[in-house]
């Protein structure tokens, strides 16, 4: 505990100083940035001290945001019927909200992301403008809900900092989307060459492209978005079409990470009976990680100490 504690402290003064947290957890870790990698919880601990961003980023210049979630609501409108549309990776859910602001038909939104502190101040943004999307605690490699549950699933950079698990974090989206899955992510593939050397040196990830297609999904559309913050770091359209024939979902049902097993809602926390683990909802927050996970065998009044067969 202590020396978690002394990591805390010492993130926070890097955060304090502007530098670079993940850059920093990579060399802490001992080699791991040395083949520009980063770990699940890098990327955790890094974008939870910078929860608030998002949210003062588009305060500042609302018009960008405005710029991009106009392109890419031009993409869903050529999707056909959306009754459900999930963003992976939704920060603090500023993308979501103005999105499904311009939207004229309105689908169930569900967003999720690794930080609880964005996810908080996501649902403190969405409330902001009337909405109230269904937004929770999730890893994206995964993701706890059922597979084709999602009529769209879209990321907006969410992707990026998973350099070398491209191929998990594709086939973890595209088990759950159900007709279409939309990724706008950095596009090391078409970029030139000083911005493809600055995303292998944040580990970024890369072929994108290529690692679609060898999972036998159809790229139907691969092309530079419009809209992009920084020319270094250049926003690529990945379209992909999944197809399914599976029933239309109108809600977001949540499934254990764990077993795959359905959860049901408690007075503060969702419960697999199947597998008697719980997951706690902090502060309204579904916790939906592995690691959020607790044994709880006792959870419901009656249930059996043994597992089940």
């Amino acid at each position: 505990m202590t020396s978690k504690l002394a990591l805390t402290r010492h993130i926070a003064e890097l955060y304090a100083r502007g530098e670079n947290v993940m850059a920093n957890l990579r060399s802490l870790a001992g080699g791991t940035g040395a083949n520009g990698l980063n770990t699940v919880e890098d990327i955790m601990i890094s974008y939870d001290f910078q929860a608030g961003s998002y949210i003062r980023s588009y305060e500042q210049d609302p018009a960008y945001l405005d710029r991009y979630t106009a392109e890419l609501r031009k993409v869903l409108g050529q999707l056909g019927p959306i009754d459900t549309l999930l963003e992976a990776g939704c920060g603090e859910a500023t993308t979501l909200s103005i999105l499904a602001g311009g939207m004229q038909a309105r689908p169930a939104l569900g967003g999720f992301d690794i930080s609880w502190s964005r996810v908080k101040l996501g649902q403190a943004f969405a409330g902001s403008h009337a909405l109230s999307p269904t937004l929770f605690c999730a890893d994206l490699f995964q993701i706890p809900l059922a597979d084709r549950s999602v009529d769209v699933v879209y990321t907006s950079h969410s992707i990026e900092p998973n350099g070398g698990r491209e191929r998990e974090a594709i086939r973890e989206l595209a088990r759950v989307a159900r007709n279409w899955l939309v990724l706008l992510e950095p596009a090391h593939d078409l970029a030139g060459e000083e911005a493809r050397r600055r995303m292998e040196s944040h580990g970024y990830v890369q072929n994108l492209a290529t690692t679609i297609r060898s999972l036998g999904l159809t790229l139907v559309d691969h092309r530079l978005f419009p809209v992009c913050a920084n020319p270094l770091n250049p926003t690529g359209l990945y379209l992909v079409k999944i197809g399914s024939t599976s029933d239309r979902a109108k809600v977001f049902s949540f499934q254990c990470p764990v077993s795959g097993a359905p959860l049901e809602a408690g007075p503060d926390a969702w419960y697999a009976p199947k597998s008697f683990l719980a997951y706690p909802v902090l502060r309204g927050v579904p916790c939906l990680l592995e690691n959020n996970a607790i044994l709880a065998t006792k959870f419901r009044a009656g249930d059996s100490s043994s597992l089940p067969a």
